[in-house]
């Protein structure tokens, strides 16, 4: 592979450019702001480097598909996304979100890490490849979805109208990080989530609070209702709820043992003295991995501007997300919740279901996972941290686990790549490493029955 990472570095700051390119085209997909620009992007990309590639309809945003001829019929996808989340609060970067700044030795721009580095870095490798080797080993199919972060709405119908494009040995995942040690990590699936929002409505209009002696307060009903949902201890209460929670097994447990999860790193870059109930070490790494959660993502009722306003609120909304773990079904979890409120006297209570993703796994003996593995010790000189699945969600199961495709992430992120977050970026050695590592995985996945 010599011959290829030469290359790599003698066009470095080709496969720069072209992800600074990217990241100044906006696309964000929730204020539909540059997104058909942004296909068109990846689109011309993709023909440019000797791929087929064309823009697929979905009810929404184009998905950008592309195809490039392999040695042998043996294919590898990637799933990658050109959708970015919105840049607020502006006023918290440091640099012009879409400017795609280097300092440092970092990108600075929203999407960078998520997911436009991971996707550049993919398309530079077929690049390289292709240019010294003249062609791949195997096919490869990337698919580019432009609803990422806005819960992919219409990926399902994508896949059911353009099932057997999708077909393929093995996937590469949209993400990747290096702990704060610098170590690759490998996750092997992602939880899953059910997103809902509960609604409470009181009067027909804000009132006067003066009248809260005999109008009741939906704001406080709702209160009342989310304190049946979860106990201090954090226990989710919901009937049912754990009863499809899969068992570790052993490859589990070992999992869990040697991945490296730096506490105090993560502590002091939030500014936390402890980690929920005090846990740490194998309990903390279980319960962040193989756990379902219940979470307040958001509430709101009646006033919070500046100063007081003395009013009984007509409405109050809150938004809950639950992470899920294999073998739970988001679909199941909505439905023993409506039962649970019913049940607890808050039938009242209006609910709606947002996204609802299944928990996906790979198996740690795959032949998808062995070759990535064992690229990161060529590529990067250490052992991966193997991440049995990650904490976070996406459409992972419709697209590869529901088709029988594994589905392995690995990327050019860092601990500190603030995703979602002002200041978000990629070290630049990291994206480099990361277009090598996806060629070299190229040859390995070629070689492995």
């Amino acid at each position: 592979m010599q011959d290829v990472f030469s290359f790599i570095e003698q066009n470095r700051e080709t496969y720069i450019r072209w992800l600074r390119e990217i990241c100044q085209q906006p696309s964000v997909a929730a204020q539909n702001r540059g997104m058909k620009e942004t296909a068109n992007l990846v689109e011309q990309l993709i023909s440019r480097i000797g791929g087929e590639s064309q823009q697929l309809e979905t009810s929404g945003f184009p998905v950008v598909y592309g195809e490039f001829a392999g040695e042998s019929e043996k294919t590898l996808s990637f799933y990658n996304h050109y959708d970015v989340q919105p840049e607020d609060p502006l006023e918290l970067w440091d640099s012009p979100p879409f400017g795609a700044e280097i300092r440092d030795g970092r990108m600075f721009a929203r999407g960078v890490a998520d997911n436009k580095g991971n996707l550049m870095a993919r398309l530079a490798a077929v690049h390289a490849y292709t240019q010294v080797r003249g062609i791949l080993p195997v096919r490869v199919k990337f698919i580019v979805e432009g609803e990422e972060e806005i819960g992919s709405v219409h990926l399902e119908e994508f896949v059911e109208k353009y099932r057997d494009s999708i077909r393929a040995d093995g996937c590469i995942w949209e993400f990747g990080y290096k702990n704060a040690d610098g170590r690759p990590q490998v996750s092997l699936g992602v939880k899953g989530m059910c997103y809902v929002e509960l609604v409470c409505r009181g009067a027909n209009t804000d009132l006067h609070s003066a009248n809260a002696a005999i109008i009741e307060n939906p704001a406080w009903r709702l209160l009342w209702a989310l304190n049946t949902l979860k106990t201090p201890d954090e226990k989710i209460r919901i009937k049912g709820f754990y009863d499809k929670v899969a068992a570790l097994n052993e490859d589990d447990a070992a999992m869990l043992e040697q991945m490296i999860y730096n506490e105090e790193s993560t502590l002091e870059k939030l500014g936390l003295k402890s980690f929920l109930l005090d846990l740490s070490g194998i309990p903390l790494k279980e319960k962040l991995i193989f756990q379902p959660t219940c979470t307040v993502c958001g509430i709101v009722s009646g006033y919070t501007g500046a100063g007081s306003k003395t009013v009984l609120p007509s409405e109050a909304r809150v938004k809950l997300d639950f992470r899920l773990v294999p073998d739970q079904d988001p679909h199941e979890i909505f439905a023993l919740l409506r039962e649970h409120l019913d049940e607890h006297g808050f039938s009242d209570v209006e609910m709606e279901g947002y996204t609802l993703e299944h928990p996906a796994r790979t198996p740690l003996n795959n032949p998808l996972t062995r070759s990535v593995v064992n690229t990161v010790k060529d590529i990067y000189g250490m052992e991966p941290t193997i991440m049995p699945m990650s904490p976070g969600t996406g459409p992972m199961y419709i697209l590869c686990q529901s088709l029988g495709i594994p589905a392995v992430s690995v990327g050019v992120g860092n601990f500190a790549s603030n995703n979602h977050a002002p200041n978000e970026n990629v070290i630049i050695e990291d994206y480099i490493q990361g277009i090598k590592h996806m060629a070299a995985i190229f040859e390995e996945f070629a070689k492995e029955a």
